[in-house]
Protein backbone atom coordinates (compact mmCIF):
# COMPACT_ATOMS: atom_id res chain seq x y z
CA UNK A 1 0.00 0.00 0.00
CA UNK A 2 1.39 3.60 -0.96
CA UNK A 3 2.26 5.85 2.06
CA UNK A 4 -0.07 8.19 2.57
CA UNK A 5 0.62 11.99 1.91
CA UNK A 6 -1.21 13.43 4.78
CA UNK A 7 -3.06 11.47 7.97
CA UNK A 8 -6.42 10.72 7.56
CA UNK A 9 -8.21 13.06 10.37
CA UNK A 10 -11.70 11.85 11.47
CA UNK A 11 -13.65 14.69 12.23
CA UNK A 12 -17.31 14.55 13.41
CA UNK A 13 -19.98 16.11 12.73
CA UNK A 14 -23.57 16.70 13.50
CA UNK A 15 -27.65 17.12 12.69
CA UNK A 16 -28.51 20.92 12.53
CA UNK A 17 -31.58 22.83 10.36
CA UNK A 18 -29.50 24.93 8.17
CA UNK A 19 -30.02 27.21 5.27
CA UNK A 20 -28.00 27.46 1.93
CA UNK A 21 -28.86 28.71 -1.32
CA UNK A 22 -32.20 28.04 -2.06
CA UNK A 23 -32.48 25.71 0.95
CA UNK A 24 -33.65 25.43 4.47
CA UNK A 25 -33.16 21.62 5.64
CA UNK A 26 -32.15 19.00 8.22
CA UNK A 27 -28.04 19.16 7.23
CA UNK A 28 -25.31 17.36 8.80
CA UNK A 29 -23.10 20.55 9.70
CA UNK A 30 -19.25 22.25 11.25
CA UNK A 31 -18.01 25.01 11.09
CA UNK A 32 -15.51 24.82 8.41
CA UNK A 33 -13.14 26.40 11.01
CA UNK A 34 -12.24 22.68 12.28
CA UNK A 35 -11.89 21.09 8.58
CA UNK A 36 -9.20 24.17 7.90
CA UNK A 37 -7.81 24.09 10.67
CA UNK A 38 -6.96 20.06 10.44
CA UNK A 39 -5.98 20.62 7.02
CA UNK A 40 -3.19 23.30 7.58
CA UNK A 41 -2.11 21.23 10.43
CA UNK A 42 -1.35 18.77 8.15
CA UNK A 43 -3.81 16.43 8.41
CA UNK A 44 -6.78 15.11 5.83
CA UNK A 45 -9.63 16.12 7.26
CA UNK A 46 -12.88 13.36 6.33
CA UNK A 47 -16.31 14.30 7.48
CA UNK A 48 -17.90 11.32 10.19
CA UNK A 49 -21.86 12.22 10.24
CA UNK A 50 -23.84 10.24 12.97
CA UNK A 51 -26.00 8.41 10.71
CA UNK A 52 -24.32 9.01 6.73
CA UNK A 53 -21.36 6.79 8.23
CA UNK A 54 -23.82 4.18 9.50
CA UNK A 55 -22.11 4.82 13.49
CA UNK A 56 -23.31 3.88 16.43
CA UNK A 57 -22.44 0.42 17.23
CA UNK A 58 -19.28 -0.59 18.21
CA UNK A 59 -18.97 -2.79 15.18
CA UNK A 60 -19.29 -0.10 13.08
CA UNK A 61 -17.51 2.62 14.67
CA UNK A 62 -14.52 -0.08 14.86
CA UNK A 63 -14.72 -0.42 11.31
CA UNK A 64 -14.41 3.59 11.24
CA UNK A 65 -11.97 4.09 13.63
CA UNK A 66 -10.01 1.11 11.13
CA UNK A 67 -9.98 3.71 7.92
CA UNK A 68 -8.88 6.35 9.91
CA UNK A 69 -5.23 8.12 11.06
CA UNK A 70 -6.67 9.77 14.03
CA UNK A 71 -9.74 11.43 15.93
CA UNK A 72 -11.34 15.06 16.27
CA UNK A 73 -14.26 14.76 18.59
CA UNK A 74 -15.60 18.81 18.02
CA UNK A 75 -17.91 21.06 20.05
CA UNK A 76 -21.72 21.28 20.26
CA UNK A 77 -24.53 20.45 22.22
CA UNK A 78 -25.13 19.31 25.59
CA UNK A 79 -24.02 15.32 26.36
CA UNK A 80 -27.24 13.76 27.61
CA UNK A 81 -26.91 13.77 31.59
CA UNK A 82 -28.66 10.13 31.70
CA UNK A 83 -24.81 9.20 30.36
CA UNK A 84 -23.59 9.75 33.81
CA UNK A 85 -26.36 9.02 36.23
CA UNK A 86 -28.11 12.55 36.26
CA UNK A 87 -31.34 14.40 35.55
CA UNK A 88 -31.14 17.36 33.19
CA UNK A 89 -30.88 20.88 34.95
CA UNK A 90 -33.24 23.30 33.90
CA UNK A 91 -30.18 24.96 31.73
CA UNK A 92 -29.16 22.04 30.09
CA UNK A 93 -29.73 21.55 26.05
CA UNK A 94 -29.13 20.88 22.31
CA UNK A 95 -29.32 16.89 23.65
CA UNK A 96 -28.94 14.60 20.94
CA UNK A 97 -29.24 10.76 22.28
CA UNK A 98 -28.26 9.84 18.94
CA UNK A 99 -25.31 11.85 18.24
CA UNK A 100 -23.87 10.59 21.81
CA UNK A 101 -24.49 7.06 21.06
CA UNK A 102 -22.53 7.19 17.86
CA UNK A 103 -19.21 9.39 19.29
CA UNK A 104 -18.67 7.24 21.96
CA UNK A 105 -18.66 3.95 19.99
CA UNK A 106 -16.32 6.19 17.46
CA UNK A 107 -14.03 7.18 21.17
CA UNK A 108 -14.34 3.48 22.49
CA UNK A 109 -13.37 2.25 19.52
CA UNK A 110 -10.17 4.75 18.98
CA UNK A 111 -9.28 4.69 22.71
CA UNK A 112 -9.16 0.87 22.09
CA UNK A 113 -6.51 0.70 19.66
CA UNK A 114 -4.88 3.86 20.59
CA UNK A 115 -5.74 5.98 18.33
CA UNK A 116 -4.67 9.74 18.25
CA UNK A 117 -7.66 11.86 19.47
CA UNK A 118 -8.10 15.50 19.95
CA UNK A 119 -11.58 16.20 22.05
CA UNK A 120 -12.97 19.75 21.43
CA UNK A 121 -15.27 21.08 24.31
CA UNK A 122 -18.35 19.09 24.07
CA UNK A 123 -15.47 16.40 22.93
CA UNK A 124 -13.79 17.19 26.27
CA UNK A 125 -16.83 15.85 28.25
CA UNK A 126 -17.62 13.13 26.33
CA UNK A 127 -14.19 11.66 27.05
CA UNK A 128 -14.77 12.53 30.90
CA UNK A 129 -18.04 10.60 30.59
CA UNK A 130 -17.14 7.58 28.93
CA UNK A 131 -14.27 6.88 31.54
CA UNK A 132 -16.72 7.05 33.99
CA UNK A 133 -16.55 10.60 35.17
CA UNK A 134 -19.39 13.34 35.87
CA UNK A 135 -20.11 16.77 34.64
CA UNK A 136 -21.42 20.17 36.47
CA UNK A 137 -24.44 21.19 33.86
CA UNK A 138 -24.12 24.53 34.33
CA UNK A 139 -21.06 26.40 35.17
CA UNK A 140 -22.21 29.79 36.40
CA UNK A 141 -23.91 28.09 39.15
CA UNK A 142 -20.62 26.46 40.55
CA UNK A 143 -17.81 29.87 39.72
CA UNK A 144 -20.37 32.18 40.40
CA UNK A 145 -20.34 34.19 37.08
CA UNK A 146 -20.68 33.55 33.18
CA UNK A 147 -16.86 34.18 31.60
CA UNK A 148 -16.84 30.77 30.06
CA UNK A 149 -19.46 31.85 27.85
CA UNK A 150 -20.98 35.31 27.83
CA UNK A 151 -23.87 34.41 25.89
CA UNK A 152 -25.03 31.36 23.52
CA UNK A 153 -22.94 31.28 20.04
CA UNK A 154 -20.47 33.99 21.86
CA UNK A 155 -16.56 32.99 22.74
CA UNK A 156 -14.49 34.58 26.14
CA UNK A 157 -11.23 34.49 26.31
CA UNK A 158 -10.23 32.98 29.20
CA UNK A 159 -6.66 32.44 30.20
CA UNK A 160 -5.48 29.37 31.49
CA UNK A 161 -2.69 27.83 33.86
CA UNK A 162 -0.76 24.21 32.32
CA UNK A 163 0.55 21.65 34.45
CA UNK A 164 4.20 21.09 34.20
CA UNK A 165 5.89 18.09 32.21
CA UNK A 166 1.92 17.93 30.28
CA UNK A 167 1.65 17.26 26.73
CA UNK A 168 -0.78 20.64 26.41
CA UNK A 169 2.33 22.44 27.97
CA UNK A 170 4.68 21.27 25.50
CA UNK A 171 2.36 22.26 23.17
CA UNK A 172 1.11 25.83 24.20
CA UNK A 173 3.78 26.54 27.01
CA UNK A 174 2.41 27.64 30.78
CA UNK A 175 -0.36 30.12 30.22
CA UNK A 176 -2.41 30.65 27.13
CA UNK A 177 -5.25 32.59 26.62
CA UNK A 178 -7.74 30.08 24.42
CA UNK A 179 -11.36 30.85 23.23
CA UNK A 180 -14.35 29.48 25.53
CA UNK A 181 -17.51 29.07 24.72
CA UNK A 182 -19.19 26.13 27.19
CA UNK A 183 -21.56 26.44 30.09
CA UNK A 184 -20.99 22.86 31.74
CA UNK A 185 -17.65 21.20 32.55
CA UNK A 186 -15.67 18.11 34.08
CA UNK A 187 -17.19 17.48 37.87
CA UNK A 188 -15.71 14.16 38.91
CA UNK A 189 -12.61 13.05 36.64
CA UNK A 190 -13.01 9.90 34.71
CA UNK A 191 -11.09 7.24 35.42
CA UNK A 192 -7.38 7.60 34.40
CA UNK A 193 -7.55 11.20 33.30
CA UNK A 194 -5.42 13.79 34.53
CA UNK A 195 -6.14 17.80 34.35
CA UNK A 196 -3.66 19.47 32.54
CA UNK A 197 -4.98 23.02 32.24
CA UNK A 198 -7.69 25.17 34.66
CA UNK A 199 -8.59 28.49 34.05
CA UNK A 200 -8.14 30.95 37.54
CA UNK A 201 -11.81 29.87 39.32
CA UNK A 202 -10.58 26.46 39.05
CA UNK A 203 -12.03 24.63 36.15
CA UNK A 204 -10.82 22.00 34.54
CA UNK A 205 -9.96 23.19 31.18
CA UNK A 206 -8.05 20.51 29.53
CA UNK A 207 -7.31 16.42 30.37
CA UNK A 208 -5.01 14.02 28.94
CA UNK A 209 -4.64 10.12 29.18
CA UNK A 210 -1.43 9.40 30.32
CA UNK A 211 0.43 6.52 28.73
CA UNK A 212 -1.55 6.68 25.33
CA UNK A 213 -0.23 7.78 21.85
CA UNK A 214 -2.14 11.02 21.97
CA UNK A 215 -5.61 11.69 24.00
CA UNK A 216 -6.43 15.31 24.67
CA UNK A 217 -9.53 17.38 25.67
CA UNK A 218 -9.51 20.83 25.27
CA UNK A 219 -12.37 22.77 26.96
CA UNK A 220 -12.12 25.56 24.52
CA UNK A 221 -12.01 25.95 20.91
CA UNK A 222 -8.66 26.24 19.33
CA UNK A 223 -10.13 25.97 16.08
CA UNK A 224 -11.53 29.16 16.71
CA UNK A 225 -8.61 31.32 16.31
CA UNK A 226 -7.38 28.74 14.03
CA UNK A 227 -4.89 27.78 16.64
CA UNK A 228 -2.71 24.22 14.49
CA UNK A 229 -0.87 23.83 17.35
CA UNK A 230 -2.85 21.01 19.50
CA UNK A 231 -3.82 20.11 15.50
CA UNK A 232 0.02 19.37 14.81
CA UNK A 233 0.74 17.61 17.58
CA UNK A 234 -2.76 15.15 16.88
CA UNK A 235 -0.84 14.68 13.28
CA UNK A 236 2.87 14.24 14.68
CA UNK A 237 1.08 11.40 16.89
CA UNK A 238 -0.15 10.04 13.98
CA UNK A 239 3.59 9.87 12.06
Amino acid sequence: MAKRAAPIVGVTTYHQQASWGPWDRLAAVLPASYVDTVAAAGGCPVLLSPSQSGIGTDEVASSVVGAIDALVLVGGGDVDPARYGQSPDPATSGVDPGRDASELALLRAALAVDLPVLAVCRGMQLLDVELGGTLFQHVPDVVGHDGHQPARGCFADVEVTTEAGSTVAKILGEKATVACSHHQAIDRLGDGLVVTARSADGIAEAVELPGARFVVGVQWHPEEHEDQRLFRALVEAVR
